[in-house]
């Protein structure tokens, strides 16, 4: 079993959640089985009682686990059905091991960080079974409340040395002049560095695709091959990104780090759903009604349910929130 685990850097919200679905897709379409996790830091054991300017909405499971949206994106991109164990929680971790304690079942010790905690954290990560585990670490490098999921990654991969893939999702912003800037890139993987990982693969986030200078700078300063530096620039659809991803040859990079077998390709064409999302004969505007109306991510799944329906229908879905 190959682990890839999806790291942020700089800031939070650059779309971590959709490149983990993207990845997953591309796997998948090469005929792999991927089973995604979301890890998120918050000491609550689970996001359904979290205020949705909080958190964005709560995504619920069929197995009715209240969860964090990028389950959604995960379901959608990889047209799966997960269950709540896809969600790990620094709470659900605490609940766990303290209750181990209350039980004795650690029979005495000092019930510590590392390794009591840590070895939750990998008992968890190493009970699924698919071809490619992919793990998404919520929030960003350097944030105290991942701290632990970190480490315990450090450990799996130092034990499991070739069967894990780390890619590092960083923030390049654009000056006024238009330049380029990866100083916040190299900060960033320096810290994640100082954590004792290494990225396999650098992924900048801009409002347009990396100059072929600024992937050079990457490259150097952060201490992989120029062709691991890949763009994800900003998209009219967030679902082009796994058609990006592949012309920018990230599965081969994928397949050739983790000595992959190829396998028959999955038969359902991404492409495409892509083609027909872009080419619609009609469109009709819906209005929508809700309490949560000003942050769009509380009502993301019925948001991307109607553009689902759009592409079905061959028809552009606009929607028009009113608040409540």
């Amino acid at each position: 079993m190959k682990y890839i685990v999806v790291t942020g850097g700089v800031l939070s919200g650059l779309g971590k959640g959709v490149v983990t679905a993207s990845i997953g897709r591309i796997l998948k379409d090469g005929g792999y089985s991927v089973v995604p996790i979301k890890i998120d830091g918050y000491v609550n054991v689970d996001p359904g009682t979290m205020n949705p300017y909080e958190h964005g909405e709560v995504y619920v499971l069929d197995d009715g686990s209240e969860t964090d949206l990028d389950l959604g994106h995960y379901e959608r991109f990889l047209n799966t059905d997960l269950g709540g164990e896809s969600n790990i929680t620094t709470g659900m971790i605490y609940k766990t091991v303290i209750e181990k304690e209350r039980k004795g079942e650690y029979l005495g010790k000092t019930v510590q960080m590392i390794p009591h905690v840590t070895d939750e954290i990998k008992k968890r990560l190493s009970r699924f079974k698919a071809d490619v585990v992919l793990i998404e670490v919520g929030g960003t490098i350097g944030d105290i409340e991942t701290m632990m999921f970190i480490e315990a990654l450090r450990q799996m991969s130092s034990e499991q040395e070739n069967d894990f893939l780390f890619i590092h999702l960083s923030y390049v912003p654009i000056i006024i002049s238009g330049e380029q800037k990866t100083k916040p890139t190299q900060h960033s993987v320096r810290e994640l560095q100082s954590l004792g990982i290494q990225p396999d693969i650098i992924i900048g986030r801009c409002e347009r695709e990396l100059d072929e200078k600024t992937k050079e700078k990457i490259a150097l300063f952060c201490g992989v091959s120029i062709d691991n530096v890949l763009s994800d620039p900003d998209l009219d659809e967030i679902y082009d990104l796994p058609l990006l991803f592949k012309r920018q040859n990230l599965d081969n990079i994928i397949i050739k780090k983790l000595d992959l077998k190829r396998k028959t390709p999955y038969t359902f064409k991404w492409e495409y759903l892509i083609d027909k999302l872009h080419k619609y004969q009609h469109e009709v505007t819906i209005g929508i009604v809700g309490k949560y109306t000003t942050l769009v991510d509380a009502y993301l799944s019925i948001k991307e349910a109607f553009k689902h329906a759009g592409i079905v229908s061959s028809c552009k879905v606009n929607l028009k929130w009113f608040e409540s």
